[in-house]
């Protein structure tokens, strides 16, 4: 959510922003805005006004009352009655028109940073560059989700009678990888410096609704029936919604956190869930990278982010690139995100394995994270990108490391996790 003092005074900026993301519906909420604004004002000050007359009032009658003249006093109760009256139905209107204010700027997306390239959609998206050189080997290489099955490590057909499609059973050494993975990945961000830590996978409506879009929410987040809680399809979300309503202390920042959890999502609107594979998927683990930060810092932070995902890839030996998002694939809430894909051998392109983005003020203003400051309170920056996000990390391994005997060599990195073990074997049958 932008600042309605910068809506206000700059209604054109926020108009050729909203153009530039080609959201043109929603171009008359901005003048919806200021003329709700306007009214609000006019609500505040006419309360003011309301109120100053009724103190001024109830000294007077104070004052009668010691004079003994009680008609005169009774008279002038009667005006601060009606003052009373005036006032209620004045601080109704603020109500609504501060409501109807917050309903329509939630729906007004974020200033985009102006480095983001124009485009209406992901096809739209800039390589920024590539680490590590793209191989493809002289024999084929099976579908991802054949390697793994083959190996032992997945079973899709039990998930599909236990749960429907875009859910799967990981076993054996694939399972065993996956879990190394996140472990490796869990040590690499410690030793980059950042906190360690398990968050809630539940949050409620009003966390929801601080750290991401209303369209976002209905395509993404699952509803836990009869509560206020919903399934996390990020850690990210609770780990912003740690901080909602705190004012922070300028000697802690920055707060720089990597976190675990299990995710969620419908996947609402994808390209539809994967029944033989486990790229796009109802559940998956994500290791997660969060930071809170002083405004100044935040763009120093988005460049070291995405670097470590790059790093952290790179140090298992697997190609990637990253990509500039452009506009039309940039969610409201960002000013600035890019995408860090992984080379896969077997389609001979690149695939998105981790996306890291920075949110500005957006969500600090929804969720309401200040720091404190000598001249006054001022919003927080916001910053988040994956670390790593298996079973999908898991296609990038068994592919870029696929030997013709049907093997999968386990990165050099990895194999302190998976006890020494060099290689996933075929089974013996």
């Amino acid at each position: 959510m932008i600042d309605i003092k910068f809506l206000r005074e700059n209604p054109e900026i926020v108009k050729d922003n909203i153009k530039k993301k080609f959201q043109d519906a929603k171009l008359p909420l901005v003048d919806e805005v200021i003329e709700l604004d306007i009214k609000n004002r006019e609500a505040k000050l006419n309360g003011d006004n309301l109120r100053a007359e009724r103190k001024s009032l109830s000294s007077e009658i104070g004052n009668l009352m010691k004079q003994g003249k009680k008609d005169e006093a009774e008279s002038i109760k009667n005006k601060v009655q009606e003052i009373n009256e005036k006032l209620e139905e004045n601080e109704k209107a603020e109500v609504e028109y501060s409501e109807a204010i917050k309903e329509k700027m939630m729906k007004i997306p974020n200033i985009m940073h102006e480095s983001v390239p124009i485009g209406e959609d992901d096809s739209k998206n800039v390589e920024i560059q590539k680490y590590g050189e793209p191989i493809v080997p002289d024999y084929e290489i099976p579908y991802h989700g054949e390697i793994m099955e083959a190996l032992g490590g997945l079973d899709l057909d039990s998930a599909r009678r236990v749960a429907g499609n875009g859910f799967y059973y990981l076993m054996g050494d694939i399972a065993r990888l996956h879990s190394a993975v996140l472990t490796y990945a869990r040590d690499f961000m410690i030793n980059k410096g950042f906190t360690y830590c398990i968050p809630p996978y539940m949050i409620r409506s009003d966390v929801v609704t601080g750290v991401m879009s209303f369209e976002e929410m209905d395509a993404m987040m699952y509803k836990i029936e009869g509560e206020d809680l919903y399934l996390i399809g990020t850690s990210e979300h609770s780990m912003i919604g740690k901080f909602k309503n705190q004012i922070l202390n300028k000697e802690n920042m920055p707060y720089t956190m990597t976190s675990y959890s299990p995710c969620f999502r419908k996947e609402k609107g994808a390209h539809g869930i994967e029944e033989r594979g486990v790229y796009r998927i109802h559940q998956f683990e994500k290791q997660e990278m969060i930071v809170v930060c002083e405004p100044e810092d935040s763009w120093n932070w988005y460049d070291k982010m995405w670097s470590y995902t790059v790093e952290f890839f790179r140090s298992m030996n697997i190609p990637v690139r990253t990509l500039e998002c452009c506009s039309g694939d940039l969610a409201d809430l960002k000013a600035k995100s890019c995408d860090v894909e992984a080379w896969s051998p077997r389609q001979q392109k690149y695939f998105e394995v981790g996306s890291c983005s920075n949110l500005t003020d957006a969500q600090a203003r929804r969720l309401g994270i200040r720091i404190k400051g000598e001249n006054g309170n001022y919003f927080a920056h916001t910053l988040n990108n994956t670390v790593v996000a298996p079973p999908r990390m898991l296609i990038s391994i068994v592919e870029n490391n696929y030997q013709p005997d049907g093997s999968v060599v386990i990165p050099d990195v990895l194999r302190p996790y998976m006890g020494g073990i060099e290689k996933i074997n075929v089974p013996v049958k």
